[in-house]
């Protein structure tokens, strides 16, 4: 991390930024920790933190830069949070709970995680995982039936 801030954020457009981060710290358990708001009080940008990770979190801006929700619900990219402690069914509960709509109910993959998958209140794809299993290379390969080049 340099000057505190990880090495790569995601930078996620909404129609109603606002709404967002409300939403962001409600569903996911984000932390608002930078906001930029012009005279009339709109966002005009915001970081919110998840442990060690951050996004950036603004409105549309340009015709490039669009919410799920302006472009029919499509996504270029999914944003995954991978948790490091806690209960991964009930953090998908809180999610639900606060309006996400589940796309993946939460399963254990060969890989030793568990990951739910569900779409924010403007259809924002989220991944979410917890490591639940320790595996070696060559036990996600028995399982899955792929071959797996892992170069960490």
């Amino acid at each position: 991390m340099a000057n505190g801030r990880p090495n790569l954020i995601s930078a996620v457009c909404y129609r109603d930024s606002r709404a967002a981060l409300a939403w962001l710290e409600k569903a996911f358990g984000f932390e608002l920790v930078f906001l930029v708001e012009d005279a009339e009080g709109k966002v005009g940008h915001a970081e919110m933190r998840f442990g060690d990770a951050c996004v950036m979190i603004g409105n549309e801006w340009s015709a490039d830069h669009k919410s799920p929700a302006s472009i029919g619900g499509k996504n270029t990219q999914t944003v995954h949070i991978q948790l490091n402690e806690g209960d991964l069914d009930a953090h998908c509960e809180r999610a639900r709970a606060a309006g996400a709509q589940i796309i993946a109910e939460p399963e254990t993959q060969f890989y030793g995680d568990r990951t739910y998958r569900c779409k924010d209140p403007e259809g924002h794809i989220w991944t979410v995982a917890r490591n639940v299993e320790d595996l070696t290379i060559a036990e996600m390969e028995r399982r899955s039936g792929l071959k797996i080049d892992s170069r960490v």
